[in-house]
């Protein structure tokens, strides 16, 4: 069951030859085994009322169509499920109950989706101080790589890719501005979708900038990201098939490549060789790295946390409240807060700032430059990182690649200007990678 796609376990549901109680049962035995403080880490808090809530959709006599019915979803700790906190892993936010589902999480449920519970994550999306470990929060703690403890497990996506990449759950959510989920699926051998900028609602969820935020599934495989992805929609995907590999354009960005070590350099060389064996045409592209992100992040993280916290029940609604809470609790900035600082001392909160609004017209105009340029491409693949897709709100997803020597995953990061388009070639792409067992727990 814990290494079934989600569409295998979907239909198992949907034909009676699974319980939804039995499926909710089986992943709370193996969160409770392996997932908290005692393991791995990945799970914050979880639904009391979630066997209830399985028990009578197994009750049903109709409406079990939906696409994700039955299905154990987790869901990062920065997007608001009714009755469970929402706290980005500061214990600043600790007293912050959701009353009500983020949009997302209500299409979700609306697409029959069970909500087993919340994950950890790196505290504030990463955005609490640069010393800051990936997959560590004041009030969460450390979450553990499963592959190897010893591990960087990434961030800030951390708990819901390690919950994914350990079977506790069908399928998990996470938020992603600059790799916090496609960074993370690559290092825990799972698959990570960033959807393009504004696709999904971002009402809800706790922000570092909605110019560059948003949210995306973390599942085994890519029909999986697909299908959650279109379930967190408002409206649903479009159906995606793989492209014939003779019919992909795959652009290579070579921006950074010497930052790559050699051999995830073969795994791309031995993927590239074999794409175009079978007819792929594939070119070289110069896309380079945007610093004006930082500066997006730096001047909206005030005003849209306000925003957010303006309609929550948290009892500190404002950054300088939160930054004077940290202060007064020494022991909570033990890896600093220069960013969270940074954000209340130098903007205005008002978002007309001189170097924000550069920032955006950079990002305008390389934005349409980008997009010309990739047209004539169905996917770019990353080897040198660069956070241009990030910057320019562009679609990006994580592949598994292959297990490396020493026992852990691999992966490669893609995207594109037409998301359709890059799903297609994804998809056939996929076929090309080696599969990634379940960590050896």
């Amino acid at each position: 069951m814990f290494s079934m796609t989600a569409l295998q376990l979907a239909a198992e549901i949907r034909q009676r030859r699974l319980g939804v109680e039995e499926v909710a049962r089986a992943f709370l035995a193996r969160i409770e085994k392996y997932g908290g403080k005692g393991g791995l880490n990945a799970v914050a808090e979880l639904n009391e009322a979630v066997l209830d809530q399985a028990r009578a959709m197994d009750n049903l006599k109709s409406g079990r169509d939906g696409a994700m019915f039955g299905l154990p979803v987790l869901i990062k700790d920065n997007i608001d499920v009714a009755g469970l906190h929402t706290t980005a892993g500061s214990l600043a936010l600790a007293d912050n109950l959701a009353w009500k589902d983020a949009p997302i999480v209500a299409n979700l449920r609306r697409s029959g989706a069970l909500i087993l519970g919340k994950t950890n994550m790196t505290e504030f999306a990463n955005y609490t101080g640069a010393r800051t470990p990936n997959g560590y929060s004041a009030r969460g703690g450390q979450v553990i790589n499963a592959y190897d403890p010893q591990k960087d497990p990434s961030g800030s996506s951390t708990g819901s890719a390690v919950a994914m990449s350990a079977g506790l759950c069908a399928a998990a959510i996470g938020t992603d501005t600059s790799f916090s989920i496609v960074g993370c699926a690559t290092d825990n051998g799972v698959t990570g979708l960033k959807p393009p900028h504004g696709a999904l609602s971002s009402q809800g969820i706790l922000p570092i900038a909605r110019t560059l935020d948003s949210a995306g599934p973390i599942t085994r495989d890519l029909r999986d990201a697909l299908l959650v992805y279109s379930c967190m929609r408002d409206r649903p995907l479009r159906p995606i098939e793989p492209a014939p590999p003779e019919k992909i354009r795959l652009a290579v960005n070579l921006y950074n490549q010497e930052q790559v070590s050699a051999a995830q350099m073969e795994r791309y060389d031995r993927l590239l060789s074999a794409l175009r064996a079978d007819g792929a045409q594939i070119e070289t592209v110069q896309h380079p790295y945007c610093p004006q992100q930082r500066d997006i992040m730096r001047y909206e993280f005030r005003h849209d946390l306000e925003a957010y916290l303006s309609e929550s029940r948290a009892r500190r609604r404002t950054l300088e409240e939160i930054v004077r809470y940290y202060e007064e609790h020494p022991t909570m900035m033990r890896y600093g807060i220069e960013y969270l600082r940074g954000a209340l001392d130098g903007p205005s909160g008002k978002l007309d700032d001189e170097i924000y609004l550069r920032a955006l017209a950079e990002r305008q105009k390389l934005g349409a430059q980008l997009a010309e340029d990739l047209k004539k491409y169905d996917a770019c693949l990353m080897t040198g990182p660069t956070n241009v897709m990030h910057f320019l709100g562009f679609p990006s997803l994580a592949l598994r690649l292959c297990m490396a020597k020493d026992g852990t995953p691999r992966g490669m990061i893609l995207y594109g200007a037409d998301e359709e388009k890059l799903y297609a070639a994804a998809l056939t792409m996929e076929k090309y990678t080696s599969p990634i067992p379940l960590p050896p727990l």
